[in-house]
């Protein structure tokens, strides 16, 4: 039985990735700086600040899953925010490779492209919109998460490390459904993260299948719905809110989405099982 490290593992996707790794019988150990009530493992208090703390409550892992950071760009000051999650993200890889494990599955965001809380807004350069597109970033949460990228591959560079940066969009669970269906009937609400969400429940199959998946090197891969987090079509949806796009590689039928997730799809075999309207039924 493999032992995998989650660090985050109290939190709101973190509690649903050891969660599915217990059902899948993994060995779990949940790093985080408060103990969950009802977590399914042993947990250890951490503070991912501290590489020794990391190192000694990594000990015995055979992979790691890095889901400790503040997950958006609100509610803690901007330099708090890049300081927390890009030492984090080091500690972990750096602990990993003192102590010789081999793959780290790193959450990481469609934020880093820089549209969604840019200071000066701006159109994707294409749609749908790959791991190839440019990012760039104007502020320090996407920021943030783009030299998270960068630190895995050069702990690939250095050591051969696996290193898989799952790129999630808004994640959601089935209780928020109906709360994010209230904004679902207007273009503009969702438009700056083009209307992208992921269910929790297939963020957490993505993290799983990330630890088996044949990757040599340092991937990032969007992990993203196959639909729109919106009641109006997508081709309406970018007419209203981005008429100045003119690249489009593909026709938006229906509520296509507007991130691609093929790549996803092939490298991890996974792909997306839940759609927000099929939870509101």
């Amino acid at each position: 039985m493999q032992t995998i490290a989650v660090t985050g593992g109290g939190g709101k996707l973190g509690q649903y990735v050891v969660r599915e790794l217990v059902r899948q019988q993994y060995k779990v150990v949940s790093l985080d700086r408060t103990h969950a009530a009802g977590l399914p493992c042993r947990q250890i208090v951490v503070d991912t600040s501290d590489l020794g703390q990391v190192a000694s409550a990594m000990q015995g892992a055979d992979a790691v899953i890095h889901l400790a950071a503040v997950p958006s760009p609100t509610g803690f000051p901007v330099p708090d925010i890049f300081a927390n999650n890009v030492m984090g993200s080091y500690n972990v890889l750096e602990a990993a490779s003192l102590l010789g494990i081999r793959r780290v599955v790193m959450s990481s965001s469609t934020s880093c492209y820089g549209f969604a809380w840019a200071v000066k807004p701006f159109a994707p350069r294409y749609f749908p919109v790959d791991e190839a597109h440019p990012q760039l970033t104007q502020e320090g949460y996407g920021l943030s998460k783009t030299v998270g990228e960068l630190i895995a591959e050069m702990y690939h560079r250095r050591n051969g490390m696996s290193v898989v940066s799952l790129r999630f969009s808004l994640i959601a669970a089935p209780e928020e459904y109906a709360r994010l269906k209230r904004g679902a009937g207007k273009a503009e609400e969702f438009a700056k993260i083009l209307w992208s969400y992921v269910d929790i429940r297939d963020a957490a199959d993505a993290c799983v299948a990330s630890l088996r998946a044949d990757v040599d090197g340092a991937v990032a891969l969007n992990i993203t719905g196959d639909d729109t987090l919106s009641e109006i079509e997508t081709a309406e949806l970018l007419r209203a809110c981005y008429p100045e796009a003119a690249d489009l590689r593909q026709p938006f039928e229906g509520r296509a989405p507007l991130f691609s997730n093929a790549l996803a799809k092939e490298t991890l075999g996974w792909r997306p099982r839940y759609r927000w309207a099929d939870g509101l039924a």
